[in-house]
């Protein structure tokens, strides 16, 4: 018998879809006012230091970049008092987790997570043939901590915990964190995804991973969200050099690019922007938040840069979604997380979240006469 091209796990995988392009839909509706609420990006754009560093580079783009980075990585060794062997770099946070994927999953090892996280992992971890154990959440949208440690055994392969989580914005404490740790083999890998960590550091019962030294865990953070390089793709991973030294063994030799690195010096410089950023995003949460308790929504408690609500069902998400779209407003709906009946919203600036609540004060009549508010 004729083996398969290709896999019956990579046939069944779907493409992960990305928020709708702000070009492309300024020419599907000739709109000239447009903001993008979708994907999670700091609305304050990049730090101007990086923008120059990214800038003084491109000169030099003939050349191929330095593979070991030896620059960025003496800036996140001064950052988090580590050595370089403790660090790998790669096009984003998901381009980390592509590298754990092919460095540590066969077809068939088990991997436990919670349902409804981020989905750019779920992908990668089925690209590889793996068996998800995704357990589900608490009423809160919390991870259920005690059904996890059920479910751990010493043939799971890897544990993934995006903390805080997206697209829910909730997270584990400190607790939580160090109760599923007692449950959890020195031979299982744990992935702590901590791609929010700058807006959900300031929470006192967040759990820094850098505040740990467990030898199985792999914490990933990525400079596409707080500083505002998504475009350029640059993300790091922390962990024992046993484990950073097999990534580093099936990773792209010239990954990230030279602007990535350079962009990455240069936001690193830049407190002041950071700290404009995490200011504009505690103001627009807090109005955002009001908002949709004040129109009788339900939104999720979030210590990230986006608020999920529950709209009822998945003909009200997408209607929703869609009158935002006729008017400029693009927001995310969460069918390809499984949560149909949800959308999320990322945090603008005060102008775009203005945008936002005017579109929606003008679709809520029609959209209250048709779906009402979910129970």
């Amino acid at each position: 018998m004729q083996k398969k091209l290709v896999p019956d796990y990579i046939e069944k995988l779907e493409v992960y879809q990305a928020g709708k392009p702000v070009d492309e839909l300024a020419r599907e509706k000739n709109l000239t006012r447009i903001s993008k609420l979708a994907s999670n990006e700091n609305p304050l754009g990049p730090s101007p230091m990086a923008i120059r560093e990214m800038t003084n580079i491109l000169w030099e783009t003939h050349r191929y970049p330095d593979m070991a980075a030896y620059q960025l990585k003496k800036s996140l060794c001064d950052l988090y008092r580590l050595k370089p062997e403790n660090i790998v770099l790669g096009n984003g946070s998901e381009g980390i987790m592509g590298y754990i994927c092919r460095a540590f999953l066969q077809e068939g090892d088990e991997v436990v997570t919670a349902t409804n996280t981020f989905i750019g992992f779920l992908i990668l971890a089925k690209s590889v043939g793996a068996k998800l154990i995704q357990v589900p959440r608490l009423s809160n949208y919390k991870y259920d901590v005690q059904a996890m440690a059920k479910q751990i055994t010493a043939e799971t392969k890897v544990v993934y915990i995006a903390n805080p989580d997206n697209p829910t914005g909730t997270y584990l404490t400190k607790e939580e964190f160090d109760y599923l740790m007692k449950h959890v083999s020195p031979h299982t890998i744990v992935i702590l995804d901590e791609a929010y960590f700058e807006y959900a550091k300031e929470w006192p019962d967040y759990p820094d991973s850098m505040d740990y030294r467990y030898d199985n865990v792999v914490t990933l953070r990525t400079f596409s969200k707080a500083y505002g390089l998504g475009g350029v793709r640059v993300g790091y991973g922390f962990g024992h050099e046993t484990l950073i030294g097999a990534l580093h063994k099936v990773k792209l030799p010239f990954e990230p690019s030279l602007v990535a690195q350079k962009g990455a010096l240069g936001a690193l410089t830049d407190q002041p922007h950071l700290d404009r950023t995490l200011s504009n995003n505690r103001k627009r949460y807090q109005e955002t938040f009001d908002f949709l308790k004040r129109h009788n929504f339900k939104p999720i408690s979030s210590v990230c840069n986006f608020i999920t609500f529950k709209t009822g069902s998945a003909e009200a998400s997408l209607d929703l979604y869609n009158s935002l779209l006729d008017r400029g407003v693009i927001i995310r709906p969460l069918r390809a997380n499984l949560m149909p009946d949800h959308v999320r919203v990322s945090i603008g600036t005060k102008i775009e979240m203005q945008h936002f609540f005017e579109a929606m004060e003008q679709v809520l009549p029609t959209y209250t006469e048709k779906f009402g508010r979910p129970s």
